[in-house]
């Protein structure tokens, strides 16, 4: 099945506490989760590792959101819109379903 958000889609938060936040997808697993770049940031106590030269202390890192709390952004509409998919000379595309235009 193909992928309605994938990797470098500009993306809007439609809920939780980054809503109306937007940003670009860094990375879609298969577990329905994306990685977002400045959002679901969540602060990590870090342990430092005198192996591999890793300074300890509290670092800040994107987290993984699911899927159903993202939407796609249209910036010709300039909202959040829905995917769908049809075939364009024998290849199948994304198209947002707001104005049918082509997703690149």
């Amino acid at each position: 099945m193909a992928a309605k958000i994938r990797s470098n889609d500009e993306i809007i938060v439609l809920t939780g506490k980054d809503k109306g936040k937007r940003g670009k997808v860094k990375k879609v697993f298969s577990s329905s989760k994306v990685i977002v770049e400045g959002i679901n940031l969540v602060k990590k106590h870090q342990k430092a590792v005198s192996s591999l030269n890793k300074i300890g202390g509290i670092i800040e890192k994107e987290s993984a959101i699911h899927v159903s709390n993202i939407a796609i952004f249209n910036v010709l509409t300039g909202k959040a819109d829905r995917v769908g998919f049809r075939f364009e000379d024998g290849k199948k595309v994304r198209f947002f379903k707001s104005n049918s235009e082509t997703i690149k």
